[in-house]
């Protein structure tokens, strides 16, 4: 059974860092490529960033370039998401998702592309 578990999520002040952790199982972590999205309250779910099955290469939406960094760590099946220099507007809940097919970089991936989804852990950026 495939699951993905986010945490870290919470209250960070503008400016501040906050770090995510997505925790996998059931599916070859090590061959996998997974991205991170968000909702916003009001708005449609967004993508962050996606990582790929070696963390060769990343991709990240332009609001959270140089802002966000995502990594992974293929011995503990985990990817993660640091967030650096927050704004109000990364308030929202951050999902973590696998990537269905095989995915080097060079082009922003859709939802369709994923198969697998967390359920989520908020954000919250306030002061």
């Amino acid at each position: 059974q495939v699951q993905l578990v986010e945490s870290g999520g919470g209250l960070a002040q503008p400016g501040g860092s906050l770090e995510l952790s997505c925790a996998t199982s059931g599916f070859p972590f090590s061959d996998s490529a997974l991205s991170w999205f968000r909702q916003a309250p009001g708005k449609e779910r967004e993508f962050v960033a996606s990582i790929s099955w070696n963390g060769g290469r990343t991709a990240y939406a332009d609001s959270v370039k140089g802002r966000f960094t995502m990594t992974r760590n293929n011995a503990y099946n985990t990817v993660y998401l640091q967030m650096s220099l927050m704004k109000s507007e990364d308030t929202a809940l951050y999902y973590c998702a696998k990537v269905r097919d095989v995915w080097n970089g060079g082009y922003v991936l859709g939802e369709n592309d994923h198969d697998y989804w967390g359920q989520g852990t908020q954000v919250a950026v306030s002061s």
